[in-house]
């Protein structure tokens, strides 16, 4: 069955204008078109008329770019929500955590999402996780996601692809099935 038949929900995950500075994350970031194919989805769901919800993280910190003072906060032009769109605003890592998206889903017999957007290792895969748990059928577009460089406890440096690999390689077949885009737009 095609996702378009199971009225699947997209879940564009923190696609927001304070991850444009890499070095304030960490630096080298991976899949530097990660938003492009987040669009390109985006574009294919708005053509089917299919569920989007875009979700946008509220940093408690005054400090960091993803904070509502900061310009950073907003969502990227490139899938700006349009009317009708609803913008779930979330303060933790977990879209779920303190937000309606879990009762939205269910009022609207939504059963399926696919999740896109930044950062694999933090929002994404939290995001991923819940969705799992709470018994949606999940679909995770890795190379929709992209992330930054780590330094571990020892103050080794972890690269973002080995990050994005190994919490892709985490999240499959345990939480969600993880597929790339072209596969996405091939079960539409």
């Amino acid at each position: 069955m095609k996702l378009r038949e199971l009225n699947t929900a997209l879940l564009l995950v923190d696609i927001q204008k304070g991850f444009d500075n890499e070095q304030y994350w960490g630096g080298n970031r991976n899949n530097k078109d990660a938003e492009e194919k987040c669009a390109k989805i985006l574009k294919e769901w708005r053509a089917l008329q299919l569920p989007v919800y875009h979700i946008q993280h509220s940093s408690q910190n005054p400090k960091s770019l993803l904070h509502k003072s900061h310009p950073g906060f907003e969502i990227q032009d490139i899938v700006k929500p349009i009317p009708g769109e609803p913008v779930i605003v979330k303060d933790v890592n977990s879209a779920f955590i303190g937000t309606n998206l879990e009762t939205t889903l269910k009022d609207q017999q939504i059963k399926n999402v696919v999740i896109v957007g930044l950062t694999t290792n933090h929002c994404i895969s939290t995001t991923t996780r819940m969705a799992g748990n709470l018994g949606f059928d999940t679909i995770l577009v890795g190379d929709a996601t992209a992330t930054f460089d780590r330094k571990g406890m020892n103050g080794e440096i972890f690269s973002s692809e080995t990050i994005h690999q190994t919490t892709l390689a985490n999240l499959h077949e345990e939480f969600a099935d993880v597929i790339t885009t072209n596969e996405l737009l091939s079960r539409v």
